[in-house]
């Protein structure tokens, strides 16, 4: 088992609380799609033949791909890879771009998961994050994807933005909860330095994040999500039943994936690479046969630590199976001292797991903290 995941780097306009890599000018998008195919074919040897039961299309905004766009992705796949009949295959969208022509199109792909960039339902938090959607046109688009056959979706939305009151995060998760979407990702607001909102707050035009508020929301998400009987089973991440994300539990359980596209990762157990951050390098670097990629062989610490970062976001914590099966007496040793001296709040200790309860899970690097080494 393994997944894929392709990074397509072009937005329409750039949110101001974003970080990752991403152009506005698509003059050179041909270019860059022929690269990608490229990069499959170089790469494709790097699972190891493992079958694909994920693939992951993120950005970016992979939504401005057209449909014969998409379509020679999945003909490049195919050729490279053996898919899974029963894949998960997600592609992110915003909502401007989910008018019906779109999400016919998208529905006639192998595409059979939407990850929705809602972020608000308010348009007052939305000009302030400069996102391209109105509230409307986000609620316009979730309920035609609906219509159009979707069931598999997530929305993302951010709490914690300075335009955010507690009253209006309760009313978008009261619209989230009333949609009967299965899926959410709920983030707090972050400032990445060099972002836009970064240099804002610098430059002392907009307020700090407010931790506190930020507390009170997460709280108030917690609250909803029982009242609805949605599980928490990551930090960030919450379902009805068990409508989990495939492919980004399978990061968690560090199963191996392949990244393609600029900026893009890949981890195979032993080692992870990234490709470099800048369309034209990467364009360039492809069609001249050079280095497009770095890479981290990963020691034995290193995956241990990996281990303890990745788990404990979970709900299903650390197995200790997997410590002792999957790591040197030295590093047990270690794990077991550590363990003996954990005494934070909120950790479930227990003869088979290591587990932080679901009210804790925002603070679990505060566990990791105290095992790694």
């Amino acid at each position: 088992m393994a997944g894929i995941y392709i990074h397509i780097p072009f937005c329409k306009q750039a949110c101001s609380y974003c970080d990752f890599h991403f152009s506005t000018n698509i003059s050179r998008k041909n270019e860059l799609l022929a690269a990608l195919q490229l990069e499959m074919h170089q790469r494709s040897n790097y699972l190891n033949g493992e079958k694909i039961e994920t693939i992951y299309f993120g950005g970016g905004t992979p939504s401005l791909l057209t449909q014969s766009e998409l379509l020679e992705i999945f003909d490049g796949l195919h050729k490279h890879f053996e898919i899974s009949k029963a894949a998960e295959i997600t592609i992110e969208v915003n909502p401007d771009d989910l008018d019906k022509k779109k999400l016919k199109a998208l529905k006639a792909s192998p595409i059979n998961r939407l990850s929705i960039g809602v972020q608000s339902f308010f348009d007052e938090d939305l000009r302030f994050m400069n996102r391209a959607h109105s509230a409307k046109e986000a609620v316009y688009s979730l309920k035609k994807a609906q219509d159009i056959g979707f069931e598999n979706m997530n929305i993302d939305l951010i709490f914690g933005s300075q335009t955010t009151s507690n009253k209006m995060w309760e009313e978008n998760l009261k619209t989230f909860f009333d949609l009967q979407i299965p899926h959410l990702s709920a983030y707090s607001l972050t400032v990445e330095e060099k972002t836009a909102l970064w240099a804002k707050i610098k430059k002392g035009k907009v307020a700090p994040i407010d931790d506190d508020k930020n507390h009170e929301q997460y709280q108030l998400l917690q609250q909803a999500i029982d009242k609805h009987g949605f599980q928490q089973y990551e930090v960030s991440n919450y379902c009805s039943k068990e409508n989990y994300s495939k492919h980004n539990t399978s990061y968690w359980f560090g199963i191996n994936y392949l990244g393609l596209g600029p900026s893009a990762h890949s981890f195979n157990e032993k080692s992870r690479q990234w490709n470099v951050r800048n369309n034209i390098k990467y364009t360039q670097a492809l069609n001249d046969g050079k280095p497009y990629f770095e890479q981290e062989v990963l020691t034995e610490v290193d995956q241990y630590n990996e281990y303890l970062i990745t788990s404990l976001r979970t709900k299903w914590g650390i197995q200790k199976t997997d410590v002792s099966n999957r790591f040197s007496s030295a590093i047990q040793a270690h794990f077991e001292q550590q363990l003996s001296n954990l005494k934070l709040e909120g950790v479930e200790n227990s003869d088979d797991s290591l587990i932080v309860k679901r009210p804790y899970l925002f603070q679990s690097d505060e566990v990791v903290r105290e095992l790694m080494i």
